[in-house]
């Protein structure tokens, strides 16, 4: 019996979200570049080699890990590495995933369509239900399918 309730504790463990040592926030967790430039270097120190820069300012990021000032990020493809906490923001932002994505009044298929986002669009991120997202950018807003964006964990809910 102590091996099952083992087993059950190890399970409900592998579900808690890991914390950051520095900020004991959620570890991977979004936020975005602040910058309009911010190297990404290979290790968390500015003697490490500077292996690319990305150039685009609100720009969706995944934090995967910290060590000191330093995050360790990935951008939608899986690039990424080590920059300065001050060039990211917690301001939370999504890039579409689907060209001429359908952003509606309501969370419902069925309602009017305000807008038709393009492909690579990054826009500000809202509230979140189960299944849906309010998505801003380029003067338009309204819902879209949480499924065509990335920045946004799958079960995550905001208000």
């Amino acid at each position: 019996m102590a091996g099952i309730a083992s087993l059950c504790m190890m399970a409900a463990g592998a579900v808690a979200q890991e914390r950051g040592p520095v900020t004991n926030l959620p570890i991977p967790r979004y936020v975005s570049m602040k910058a309009n430039e911010g190297n990404v270097r290979r290790g968390p120190s500015l003697t490490h080699r500077i292996d690319w820069v990305f150039k685009r300012r609100d720009m969706p990021l995944q934090i995967t890990a910290e060590h000191g000032h330093w995050r360790r990020v990935q951008d939608r493809d899986g690039a990424g590495g080590w920059v300065h906490y001050a060039l990211l923001s917690g301001v939370r932002t999504v890039l579409v995933e689907k060209d001429m994505l359908k952003v509606h009044a309501r969370p419902d298929l069925g309602s009017p369509v305000n807008a038709m986002f393009e492909l690579g669009v990054v826009a500000r991120l809202g509230e979140c239900t189960s299944d849906w997202c309010r998505i801003s950018a380029g003067g338009h807003r309204g819902w879209a399918q949480k499924e065509n964006l990335w920045g946004v964990r799958s079960d995550e809910v905001r208000e």
